[in-house]
């Protein structure tokens, strides 16, 4: 069960946004690029965000280049998992590679700040503000078995080839 609060952005949130290209000299210091995650989107997301919370997209979040460090520092920063109307694909996969879920549902329920509770292998959100539930639907199980090791390289790490 993951819990946190929403930090809720819009639509269009494109991998320049969320790792800035201007700071692509960082790209070799994780951490510090971390400091500098989704600024550009909201200047105050990096020093408010605290371990657990999620980040909430609207449509098309994670467009434009395949910036892998963007689900990277996104993790880094302590995001349990990104919500979105719709993801871009590699985005998407980059994450689940990464082990950062992605879920796709209806965030037009979800507000700044609200408190969820995230079920993901049923894919059901409570948001425990508001009072609505949510459904994502089920990540495949391959999925999920990445995302409970972490990442792709910690699954390999642990099983060598795939298992399911």
């Amino acid at each position: 069960m993951l819990k946190g609060r929403a930090f809720k952005f819009g639509d269009n949130i494109s991998t320049d946004l969320i790792a800035p290209g201007r700071l692509v000299h960082l790209r070799s210091n994780l951490p510090e690029l971390a400091k500098h995650v989704l600024e550009d989107a909201d200047p105050t997301f990096a020093a408010r965000v605290k371990p657990g919370d999620f980040v909430v997209g609207g449509s098309n979040f994670g467009l434009g280049s395949s910036r892998e460090h963007a689900p990277v520092i996104i993790k880094m920063a302590g995001v349990s998992a990104v919500l979105a109307k719709s993801v871009a694909r590699i985005f998407f996969r980059n994450a689940i590679n990464v082990g950062l879920p992605v879920l796709v549902c209806d965030t037009d329920k979800i507000n700044e700040g609200d408190e969820l509770e995230i079920d993901l292998a049923s894919g059901i959100i409570q948001n425990k503000t508001n009072g609505e539930t949510l459904t994502s639907g089920k990540l495949p199980e391959a999925m999920l078995a990445i995302l409970n090791e972490g990442g792709l390289k910690p699954y390999i790490r642990k099983y060598g080839d795939f298992q399911i």
